[in-house]
């Protein structure tokens, strides 16, 4: 071995401390930088293997009055779209009298296949396979027995239980979407074989295409395939609802038209007979209503409408892709900034590293040997611990950390792990890795070399020392100690130190806080909407516009009602300057004075509150900046059942979740042309348990005339739902960044004792005590240690801000929100690490050897 090589790795050898940290550091910055950077793909590529293992369709279509042969041969028009039928129905069951999605079991069927977790498949007409959410939540069990209610309408009332299951349709545990049956809201599925369902026609079609598995499930190529292959399926079916409808009804209508007529002139001939025949009369005009109440329910049995959905609209599938849509935004400034700290601490150290060993080049230089082998052996060393760190770093981000979100990630079922490299994040970080080390390396060597071989052989003149602003305020630096002078002095003395010791903690700090931020910023949203914005508990949506007095008599009889306000509701598209946004929430309250009980309306600049004009809307913050709008501005409305206008902004108010449209009942007359519909009603409760809620929702959903009861404690159930999806994102980060703080002020404390050995062994020999000799060094950095976590609490909240701003979707804002108790625990963290790096310290400085220290080198 070569003798420069051979020192080297002695040197290497006798300071392996500060080698390992180099190597820390660059792993630690690797490792967060591609590790988080393939979370978000791997929780894709993930559910995608699962989905299609599975064979989730690509395409649902439910018909009110189920689907003939021809409307089968009319779906399989669709060019290599794989159609099946299948027996749905939604139903009330179970001893808790839930809302059911129940499905008819063909083992024929390819698509949508069950995961067994326990038990098998239904092989007889009296059993059923539950969803695994009624085990873990609802506690049923194998060879339980499990009831229907009567109007379920199935050959038998009970079944028994032999297997629990997971479904490719309901991939979040905590979501099974809505019906119209219990009180609204699904809490699992259940699979019977389809000859128990008394349908005499499947009332859903299944489409799944072959040429779209490929194609990644929640990217804008797959998306776009599919709303293209629904667009013909609509063309296809266009005219298939009215043919159906007409089929159903045939002569019936006309018939009810007929008896109707007879009972009207049966009416009028009894009206002209005189007082004598009021008895009569009214037995005709109670025929007549009965006649009119059997016409409208024949109506609606038999009147054909189809539901469409995607994989967009089933449960969780959109909250499922906005969660890793989120990491993915978290991952391009998050790591970005943890990887620059670590990379300008790496590129700090080598400098300091090769600026000690001027000595060792002087020797070198001086024995003879070029300026290329000379410098070959520093580059070896930065090259060696740059690779070592990111080898390590890649290994332990690439392949660890997805598998750590993916095993942590409990709210989704049993998902088939795909990690694949990220080489675009692997390739970036080794550049970054080698400038931070290489580059450093090369830059000193380059500028130590120009030297002569006597000057690199002489320790550099110390710096002199110069008056700081402290010494000016003569009154404190009188009553400050000796050895507090010298620390003050040592601090301005050392800037680069300085600086790069509080870049360090401060860089530590922020991304400790930056962690709880993220936490506390989504969780936040819910807080900022259901509380400062939002005052009711609860929307009813009427069956018909107007007709609320047994809804009003049911809330009456309920004891958590407080009191309820009646608005206009719609869903449409708003439009401006070619921008548009859909599933906008049109409102129009019917008594203006009293709405702002229910919802505050905030000003975006001042917070003031804003007052609905008899013409123009206000529009909501985040639709407004998605437009591109501001007040002045005239906004195109286009409503689901096709009533359009256009009106002017007279505001913008505050909003976290959703889009919604407020405006007078006179504004939305002026807008669509037509009075406003009263068919909500924004209802304020008194503390309700979920038993209460479902009991409420029920006693409206059967008699209040009412079509649907959502509740706020449901959305922000899932809001917290979407929280909880980052923890374990949020803690990685959190104790990386501690871990990174810990060896950043380590590897810094280990530098400044390297390069003032000297001093530190003058003061030792001049009679001061370990202790002293160790607050001599730890005093310095105590008070930069302050200065950083202040600097730190300033770069967390920025860092939050950006980092949220990125992470917003198109219908939440998330607001920067940090609780204190993610600055108490990121300054702990910064004190312990101090506390632990001067126990260090004070052991090493024990141990100095202050002949070996101090000896000339002249």
């Amino acid at each position: 071995m070569k003798p420069l090589t051979k020192n080297m790795w002695r040197e290497t050898a006798r300071s392996k401390g500060r080698f390992i940290a180099i190597i820390l550091i660059i792993m630690l910055g690797v490792l967060i930088f591609v590790g988080v950077k393939a979370a978000g793909p791997s929780l894709n590529h993930s559910l995608q293997k699962t989905v299609t293992a599975d064979k989730l369709s690509d395409v649902q279509v439910t018909s009110t009055t189920g689907f003939t042969k021809a409307d089968l041969k009319a779906a399989r028009q669709l060019k290599g779209g794989q159609v099946e039928s299948v027996k749905y129905k939604p139903v009330v069951g179970g001893r808790e009298s839930a809302a059911v999605a129940l499905y008819g079991y063909d083992s024929s069927q390819k698509q949508n296949q069950l995961s067994l977790r326990s038990g098998h498949l239904p092989r007889s007409n009296q059993q059923i396979v539950l969803d695994q959410r009624a085990k873990t939540k609802y506690g049923y069990k194998l060879g339980q027995t499990y009831s229907f209610k009567k109007s379920a309408g199935l050959v038998h009332q009970s079944y028994r239980i032999v297997g629990f299951a997971d479904s490719p349709r309901y991939i979040d545990n905590a979501s099974r979407g809505a019906a119209n049956v219990g009180d609204g809201t699904v809490r699992y599925f259940a699979y019977v074989r389809a000859s128990q369902l008394h349908l005499t026609l499947p009332t859903m079609l299944t489409i799944r295409f072959a040429n779209l598995q490929s194609r990644d499930t929640f990217g804008s190529s797959y998306k776009d395939a599919v709303n293209h292959q629904v667009d013909q399926l609509k063309r296809i079916f266009k005219d298939r609802s009215k043919a159906r409808t007409a089929s159903l009804q045939g002569t019936r209508l006309a018939q009810f038209a007929a008896q109707k007529r007879q009972l009207q002139s049966q009416l009028k001939q009894l009206q002209a007979a005189g007082p004598t025949t009021v008895g009569a009369q009214g037995q005709v005009k109670r025929a007549l209503a009965k006649l009119a109440a059997a016409q409208a329910k024949f109506k609606g049995a038999t009147t054909t409408a189809y539901d469409w959905q995607t994989r967009e609209d089933l449960p969780g599938f959109s909250a499922y892709g906005d969660s890793s849509d989120r990491i993915a935004a978290i991952a391009n400034v998050f790591p970005v900034f943890f990887f620059l700290i670590a990379a300008l601490i790496t590129f700090t150290t080598i400098m300091r590293m090769v600026e000690e060993a001027r000595g060792q080049i002087g020797t070198f230089k001086a024995l003879g040997y070029g300026k290329w082998q000379i410098a070959r052996n520093y580059l070896v060393y930065a090259v060696t611990a740059g690779l070592i760190g990111t080898v390590l770093g890649v290994l332990i981000g690439n392949t660890g950390l997805p598998r750590i979100v993916l095993a942590l990630y409990k709210n989704y079922i049993p998902l088939k792990w795909v990690v694949r490299p990220q080489w675009d994040s692997i390739i970036m970080s080794l550049i970054f890795a080698l400038i931070a080390t290489v580059g450093a390396a090369g830059i000193v060597v380059r500028q130590e070399l120009n030297e002569g071989p006597a000057a690199l052989m002489r320790p550099k003149s110390p710096k002199s020392a110069k008056r700081i602003l402290l010494e000016r305020i003569t009154p404190l630096w009188r009553r400050l100690s000796f050895n507090r002078k010298v620390s003050y002095r040592n601090l301005f003395r050392f800037k680069s130190r300085m600086f790069m010791t509080i870049i360090g903690i401060a860089g530590g700090t922020a991304l400790i806080l930056t962690g709880f931020g993220i936490q506390d910023s989504i969780g936040g949203t819910a807080t900022r909407q259901y509380h400062d914005i939002i005052h009711y508990q609860a929307t009813v949506r009427l069956k018909l516009a107007g007709h609320e007095s047994k809804t009003d008599m049911l809330l009456n009889e309920n004891n958590q009602y407080y009191s309820h306000t009646t608005v206009a509701s719609d869903v449409g598209e708003v439009s401006l300057n070619g921008q548009k946004v859909t599933d906008v929430n049109l409102t129009a309250p019917e008594f203006a004075p009293q709405f702002g009980r229910y919802v505050s309306l905030l000003s975006t600049k001042k917070g003031q509150k804003v007052r609905l004009k008899r013409s123009g809307v206000v529009l909501t913050q985040k639709m407004a900046d998605l437009l591109h709008a501001k007040v002045g501005d005239r906004v195109h409305v286009d409503t689901t059942d096709n009533h359009k206008g256009s009106a002017k902004v007279t505001a913008i108010v505050q909003n976290y979740m959703g889009h919604y449209m407020y405006m007078s009942r006179f504004a939305y007359q002026k807008m669509l042309g037509r009075s406003a519909p009263f068919n909500t009603l924004l209802v304020r409760l008194n503390h309700q348990t979920a038993k209460q809620r479902q009991s409420l929702a029920q006693k409206l959903l059967d008699g209040g005339g009412v079509l649907a009861t959502s509740y706020v404690a449901d959305q922000r159930q899932s809001v917290s739902t979407m929280s909880k999806s980052l923890t374990p994102v949020v803690l990685i980060f959190i104790a990386l960044s501690g871990i990174l703080s810990f060896v950043v002020l380590y590897n810094l404390t280990n530098i400044n004792v390297s390069e003032r050995i000297r001093e530190l062994s003058t003061i030792k020999v001049l009679g001061f005590y370990d202790g002293e000799v160790t607050m001599y060094i730890v005093r310095e950095n105590i008070i930069l240690t302050i200065a950083g976590i202040i600097v730190g609490y300033g770069v967390g909240n920025l860092l939050t801000w950006y980092i949220m701003r990125q992470a917003a979707t198109a219908e939440v804002i998330f607001p920067t929100t940090i609780h204190w108790l993610g600055y108490v625990v990121a300054t702990l963290l910064m004190i312990a690490f101090t506390v632990i790096v001067m126990l260090v310290t004070h052991y090493r400085l024990k141990r100095i050897n202050m002949i070996e220290a101090l000896q000339s080198n002249e």
